[in-house]
């Protein structure tokens, strides 16, 4: 069986500014969040696999046919793919049940049948049907978009930002019905997202990208803890970078002190990926080492608190929120668990002169 998306050494750009650079990608299943941060190039991917824009080259096929290529450019329209904007994008003028059937074939449109159903797959009640975009909510409205982005049975859906114009408490409950709603169509979905907690939480796969390119296309979990690269270590859970030292293949020392990896590296210079839920704050006194609190910012069930080491060090840590300290009191801060580092020897280089992989992606993983 065909996978519902295949795009391979695509590059697209605008005129004297390259955007993606020789992206591959697969999408064989299941929900796909591609995240990182604004400007990377995030959704003008989302826009060229959609057809709205040309690729200067690569190839892009949809359940198994091109659509983009050499010689090959299918329209948006004739692509059959679903399409949910940020803004949902209702017409306004038309009710619940016109928006749903504007997505089917012209001789199902009448079909009240049809709009039910999506409407039940959605999480939304049929009572709906006869009320316009001006009466729904903005999570309602986002879920009556992809009822009509689903009404035509795609391979494939494409969600631009879906959730981000809705308040916290609604993007959570928002998101899980979605995708609820995309599993229970049978469709592939590409989900374009800034908000990593979003993409982790949703998704089977998650592809961070970074300058135009993705350094990681892994499941959620091996994404967080096992990043490929220090760039995804930061971005994801936003790790403190710290420089260090290998002792073996299996500890590293930095200003933290000796801490167990959770990978081999190999013995030598390295960068340290600290997340903050495994830094612990204690009173003076305590263990670890020493530092001042500079900053803290309380959210009710715990704090972020940085942490300045007497090397000038500053750590990221979460902290509950029973026993959150104030901003110039000394600490002791001590790492629990493995961390990852990333080796910073010099690469060795070949008879060219050029580095060993230089030039060349990240190797990714696919769905």
């Amino acid at each position: 069986m065909s996978a519902a998306l295949e795009v391979r050494g695509l590059a697209v750009g605008y005129p004297g500014r390259p955007v993606l650079r020789g992206i591959d990608l697969t999408v064989a299943g299941g929900v796909t969040a591609v995240v990182g941060p604004s400007g990377c190039g995030k959704t003008t991917l989302l826009r060229t696999i959609a057809g709205f824009h040309a690729p200067d080259s690569g190839t892009i096929s949809i359940a198994g046919r091109d659509v983009a290529g050499p010689g090959r450019a299918v329209p948006a329209r004739s692509r059959g793919l679903g399409f949910v904007p940020q803004e949902g994008a209702l017409f306004p003028h038309l009710s619940v049940a016109a928006n749903v059937a504007f997505g089917l074939p012209r001789g199902e449109r009448r079909s009240l049948e049809r709009a039910r159903e999506l409407l039940a797959m959605v999480d939304l009640p049929v009572e709906l049907l006869d009320r316009y975009p001006r009466d729904l909510s903005g999570g309602q409205q986002q879920r009556v978009a992809l009822a009509r982005a689903l009404a035509p049975r795609p391979a494939l859906v494409l969600l631009d930002e879906p959730f981000s114009s809705l308040d916290a408490g609604l993007r959570e409950g928002t998101g899980r019905a979605v995708v609820a709603a995309l599993r229970s169509a049978g469709a592939s979905a590409l989900i374009v997202t800034h908000d990593q907690g979003e993409a982790l939480s949703l998704a089977d796969q998650v592809a961070v990208m970074i300058e135009g390119r993705f350094l990681q296309v892994s499941a959620p979990a091996q994404v967080y803890l096992a990043p490929a690269d220090p760039r995804v270590a930061s971005f994801i859970g936003h790790a403190t970078l710290l420089p260090g030292v290998a002792t073996s293949r299996a500890a590293a020392t930095c200003a933290l002190g000796a801490l167990p990896l959770r990978t081999a590296v190999a013995p030598g210079p390295v960068e340290v990926a600290v997340r903050a839920e495994q830094v612990q704050v204690h009173r003076a006194g305590g263990l670890g080492v020493e530092g001042v609190v500079e900053d803290v910012s309380f959210y009710g069930h715990d704090a972020a608190a940085t942490v300045r080491l007497h090397g000038g060090e500053r750590i990221a840590a979460r902290i509950p929120a029973t026993g959150v300290p104030e901003s110039g009191v000394r600490v002791r801060v001590e790492v629990l668990g493995e961390v990852v580092a990333f080796s910073t020897a010099p690469t060795p280089t070949d008879e060219t002169g050029l580095s060993a992989g230089e030039g060349t992606m990240v190797p990714e993983a696919t769905a």
